[in-house]
């Protein structure tokens, strides 16, 4: 791999930083980057939300992350860095959840390595998502990654 950053951020001691994912995917060589950020909604389903616990298997985490900038790297190609940095803990409404960004040096590459990356995490990263409720409520969400092989 050209350069990969992969983290899992305990909330209760760092917060995701999409400064320093634009900066470790910056390189004079890349015309492109792309950055996206996953944040905390109000709503999901019809339900108002005050907030998320993420509770993440932290190595496996790890062990995939890279495994899924390896899938990028070969189907991108090119020279690529990649940066994937997740939440663990508890978020409030509007917090980074996840952070995403790649850089190579045509935008085309970039584009489709961010989208990449942050679907195969959505949909195979060891990684449970816990949503509670205005009304005092929570439940753990399916998820993306219990949905099978029919995901967009």
């Amino acid at each position: 791999m050209s350069g990969d950053f992969l983290h899992v951020a305990d909330i209760a001691h760092e917060r995701l930083d999409p400064d320093a994912a634009q900066a470790f995917v910056a390189d004079p060589g890349f015309g492109g980057a792309a950055l996206f950020l996953g944040r905390v909604r109000d709503l999901n389903h019809g339900r108002d939300v005050v907030g998320v616990s993420y509770d993440i298997h932290r190595p496996l985490a790890l062990v995939r992350f890279a495994q899924i900038a390896e899938e990028v790297e070969r189907d991108v190609g090119g020279r690529l860095k990649l940066y994937i940095a997740h939440a663990h803990g508890r978020l409030a409404v509007g917090d980074i959840a996840v952070v995403i960004a790649a850089g190579t040096p045509h935008r085309e590459e970039a584009f489709r390595a961010c989208r990449q990356a942050i679907e195969a995490v959505k949909h195979s990263a060891p990684i449970w998502k816990q949503e509670h409720y205005a009304d005092g409520d929570s439940a753990w969400s399916e998820g993306c990654s219990l949905c099978g092989d029919d995901h967009p």
